[in-house]
This record gives C-alpha cells, sequence and structure tokens, in this order.
C-alpha cells in the first residue's frame, strides 16, 4: 500500500514520501499500525487512532520523548493530533522481537533470558525522583476499575490459571491481595517479550511500546517477564529472578498478573 493511501496529517506528507505502508496485526492495543519502508532509507512505524487509543498514543509519545537517551527506544519522526485523533511515527527497533527469536532458537533460550533480566535490571537503575510519570498501583487500580465499569475487561484472553473467571471475580480476588509495600523504580509496564527486541546473537536492542511506563513497583515488569517465559520453560522462567537478582515475591507476582488481565 502506498502511504499516500492513508490518512495522514500534512506534517507527515512530505516525511512520509516514496514509503510504502504494510499494516502490522501484532500488539496494537487498539491503535493502528502500519510499518513504513522504503528503499534506501530507514523503515518506520506509524500509530494511529481516534478517542481512548489517542489518550493512549499521546501517552507513548510523551514517554518517549522523557526516554530518549535514557533507555534504549524507538526514536520519535513525528507527531501529531487533533479532535479526530493522534498519529505517532517513530524509527523501528533494530533486531526482532524477542518471543519469536525465542520459538527460533529453543537451545539459545537461557542466553537471551539472561541479556534480558540483565537489561531489565538497567533499565529499572533509571533514577525515580526525575521520572514525571505516575504508574503505580493506586492509578492502575483506577484504570482496571474504570474498565471493569465499562465492561473492556477481555475475558478471553486470560491466564491459564484464571481461565473462565468474571470480571467480578478477577476484581474481588484482586482486592484480597492488597495491599504490597512497593519497591518502586521506572518501570516500562508492559515489558512483555513482544516489545523487546533482540540481534541474532541474543543481545537486547531495546524495546517498544513504553505507553504505560512510569514509576512504580519493579514486579509490575518482573511479573509480566515471568509469565511470559515460563510459556517456553517453567525453569527459565524461575531462573529469571537470580538473573535479575531478586528473590521472587510470589504475591506480588499474582497481584501484578491479575491487575494485568484488565488490559
Amino acid at each position: 500500500m502506498k502511504v499516500a493511501a492513508l490518512d495522514l496529517p500534512p506534517s507527515f506528507q512530505d516525511i512520509l514520501g516514496g514509503y510504502r505502508a504494510t499494516r502490522d496485526e501484532i500488539g496494537q492495543s487498539g491503535s493502528v499500525i502500519h510499518r513504513c519502508d522504503a528503499d534506501g532509507r530507514p523503515s518506520l512505524y506509524l500509530k494511529q487512532g481516534s478517542g481512548r487509543v489517542a489518550a493512549d498514543i499521546a501517552d507513548e509519545h510523551a514517554r518517549l520523548r522523557w526516554l530518549q537517551g535514557q533507555w534504549t527506544v524507538p526514536e520519535i519522526i513525528g507527531y501529531a493530533e487533533d479532535r479526530s485523533g493522534a498519529w505517532l511515527l517513530s524509527t523501528a527497533m533494530r533486531g526482532r522481537a524477542a518471543y519469536g527469536w525465542m520459538c527460533d532458537h529453543p537451545e539459545r533460550r537461557n542466553t537471551a533470558m539472561t541479556a534480558i533480566a540483565a537489561h531489565l535490571r538497567g533499565m529499572h537503575a533509571l533514577p525515580v525522583a526525575p521520572c514525571p510519570f505516575d504508574a503505580g498501583l493506586a492509578r492502575r487500580s483506577a484504570a482496571a476499575a474504570a474498565n471493569l465499569a465499562a465492561g473492556r475487561v477481555p475475558l478471553d484472553d486470560l491466564d491459564v490459571e484464571r481461565e473462565g473467571w468474571s470480571a467480578e471475580q478477577l476484581w474481588t480476588h484482586f482486592e484480597q491481595l492488597l495491599p504490597i509495600n512497593a519497591d518502586l523504580v521506572v518501570t516500562h509496564g508492559d515489558f512483555s517479550l513482544d516489545n523487546i527486541f533482540l540481534d541474532e546473537s541474543g543481545a537486547v536492542m531495546g524495546c517498544i511500546d513504553v505507553g504505560r511506563a512510569g514509576v512504580a513497583d519493579r514486579y509490575q515488569d518482573l511479573a509480566i517477564l515471568w509469565n511470559c517465559l515460563r510459556e517456553f520453560d517453567p525453569a527459565l522462567a524461575e531462573a529469571m529472578f537470580a538473573a535479575y537478582g531478586v528473590e521472587p515475591d510470589r504475591h506480588k507476582i499474582e497481584l501484578h498478573l491479575v491487575l494485568d488481565e484488565f488490559f
């Protein structure tokens, strides 16, 4: 598809002249994403959406701006918003998503897991005080409650332990797990294997989809990473905690995974 066929703000027309657009169906979270390619020019990603999705794109743009030079994240090429929606144009991350990499390299999964855990530890070393984004439990709980009230809980995509649960059952269980003693760091917010990119050797190239980044308990990221790794091998998931440098906190893992079911 020619980029000209897309609904673009005027400021993007010149930037994307000569590019071809391919719809990306993975990890959209409600937004429309196109990969844009042109001979001899860097590949770009265009994310667009309206309503609540536009607000999510605005959140990602704000976090990308702040994270430039601090984490390895895509570079912003352009951003626009108006009453009809928001558009974010950014560079493509080098390498490939860790989930696909691990599917293709079962014999090297431990190498990749160790690299990912060490990279996350480095991400979490970012100073908390300068971070302007709150992603803590109170804010996440309020967003989860809003999804519950609006009937937006994705009950068709629950973890195996909670398959068949109602949204009300999830909320009751979540409340039973409160409170926790939060160990605050700057978290990614959705540190899944689809959002982590590796090179061919298994080294971490960086991460994408930082729209939920902010100060929160470190297990916000550790729980999601553990949950992804156990799809491949429960022992691999358990080894991640030692590679990161903490003892696993089962209570926090459960709480953050239950909370994640609301999004």
